[in-house]
């Protein structure tokens, strides 16, 4: 009778030690596929469920997390809006140099808008990039907004669009706005391979945001959207480019060519061949330009023989080339159909104020 007892126990347990071996792997598996499972981009934009309320108002829901930068990229005078989607109880990592280190399933979010001249604010598109848990790398798409403002439905093709838009100043552009395709998205988003956020870097978002009184940095380490962070002091501040109270001439200028043109102008990035490199912790000269042939700019170069001649903007291909529209002359090449008059000035500034050679 006791053997039976002992016999009946020993099933039970096994029965036991069985069904939850395979429930563990049932669980397993199912972790397994979730974490195998590519991003899949939406359709529409609604479809994410970012904004509450009126679609093109952009206010974000809870757990949207809206950021700015210190000196952001010139877009034909657009008004960008960038938001923050982390997946929920997964903090960023923070990285001093590049980008900060985003967990696998964040989506970044940048919207384009333009002023029209009845003053009201007119959405463009939407830009999402998303890091896919399946490969841990980052993926591009673009959302086209209907002239009705009520809905932006995914686009892979790009886009011309006729618009006239007031700037800063309340002067007016007409211009064919050019809304990239995915493939020109990867140009500039390119590092060594590999897309790559070009914006949110720890100096870059080491601010303190319009309308708020904390550093952005300081209130995400606050509520444990951010880890690892330094003390505050410790952290590089990118140069306010518009700032000539705090910032010199040439820290202004090195802000403004590391975030418009560093993203290429970088070892690894789209531009990496020609030797020009535009970062702002670039100190070699040459590097910077500075008495350099280009290597293969071509007719773009407008017969000048220089990228930078110190004391003398007229003759660089620097400032030639960003004070021009034209195919194949232009730069940056991408993201702009109108002159920067503001930058261009900044950057002649710069130039015309290095010492001349002796």
């Amino acid at each position: 009778m006791k053997n039976i007892k002992l016999s009946i126990a020993v099933i039970i347990v096994l029965t036991v030690f069985s069904l939850t071996l395979q429930q563990s792997c049932r669980q397993g598996k199912n972790k397994s596929e979730q974490t195998n499972t590519s991003f899949v981009f939406k359709e529409k934009l609604s479809d994410y469920g970012f904004f509450k309320g009126k679609l093109n108002n952009l206010i974000p829901q809870e757990g949207v997390l809206p950021y700015e930068l210190s000196t952001p990229l010139f877009s034909d005078y657009t008004v960008k809006d960038r938001f923050i989607v982390l997946p929920q109880g997964k903090p960023i990592e923070y990285a001093s140099h590049g980008p900060l280190d985003f967990p696998d399933s964040t989506i970044i979010v940048k919207n384009f808008s333009y002023i029209n001249v009845q003053g009201q604010k007119i959405v463009i598109e939407t830009r999402l990039l998303v890091k896919d848990p399946a490969d841990h790398n980052w993926k591009v798409m673009n959302y086209l907004w209907n002239a009705e403002q009520t809905e932006a439905v995914k686009h892979i093709r790009g886009a011309k669009l006729a618009i006239t838009l007031v700037d800063n100043f309340g002067n007016k552009h007409t211009t064919n706005y050019m809304v990239p395709n995915t493939n020109d998205c990867k140009r500039c988003h390119n590092n060594s391979s590999k897309l790559m956020p070009i914006g949110p870097k720890a100096r870059n978002l080491n601010v303190v945001r319009s309308g708020d009184t904390i550093n952005q940095l300081a209130r995400w380490s606050s509520k444990g959207l951010l880890k690892n962070m330094p003390d505050l002091k410790n952290i590089e501040q990118l140069p306010v480019w518009t700032d000539t109270e705090k910032y010199s001439i040439e820290e202004r200028a090195r802000a403004y060519l590391d975030i418009n043109c560093a993203h290429c102008h970088t070892k690894g990035g789209d531009a990496f061949n020609t030797g020009l490199f535009l970062g702002y912790e670039e100190n070699t000269p040459a590097h910077l330009g500075v008495d350099k042939a280009p290597v293969s700019a071509g007719g773009g170069a407008g017969g000048l023989n220089f990228d930078i001649i110190p004391g003398d903007s007229k003759h660089s291909i620097l400032l030639y080339r960003m004070n021009s529209t034209e195919p194949g002359t232009a730069m940056p090449e991408l993201a702009r159909s109108i002159i920067h008059k503001e930058g261009v000035d900044l950057i002649r500034q710069w130039i015309d104020n290095m010492p001349r050679r002796k």
